[in-house]
């Protein structure tokens, strides 16, 4: 079994490369859960409904150009694309490609204390498939 340490995820946001500021990610699958008992059961039964999907990032600040607020603010409220990769190899089994379009539904340009280190986190929702490319 091999095992990974995240070192080197690859993320584009709207095609623009934000790895060098990226220090979490997380992508969500799921599907819905449809009960289909019927009478005469004694355990409840269940069938997969329709799949969803959400990302999770946390970011460094940086409001230079073409860093974390210069790409993201301008998306608020739109449907964008994202890439996200474990390493910035090339596609492969051991290194697929997730990529889909999210709603750009929240973004908290400054969010932290006095002398702590400038986060961004966001959460936004898939916006149709998510696709995974091994090659």
């Amino acid at each position: 079994m091999a095992v990974i340490v995240f070192t080197d995820v690859a993320l584009t946001v709207n095609s623009v490369n934000l790895s060098g500021y990226c220090t979490s990610a997380t992508i969500t699958v799921d599907a819905d859960d449809l009960e289909t008992t019927a009478f005469g059961s004694t355990f409840k039964t269940r069938t997969g409904g329709l799949k969803d999907w959400k990302l999770d990032l946390e970011f460094n600040a940086d409001f230079a150009a073409s860093a974390i607020d210069q790409t993201i603010y301008p998306l608020i409220g739109t449907s964008t694309a994202i890439t996200i990769k474990p390493t910035s190899g090339a596609n492969a089994t051991t290194n697929p490609q997730y990529s889909g379009n999210v709603l750009v539904t929240s973004y908290n340009p400054i969010d932290g204390g006095v002398g702590a280190l400038g986060k961004t986190k966001v959460s936004w929702p898939g916006n149709g498939a998510l696709a995974r490319a091994t090659t």
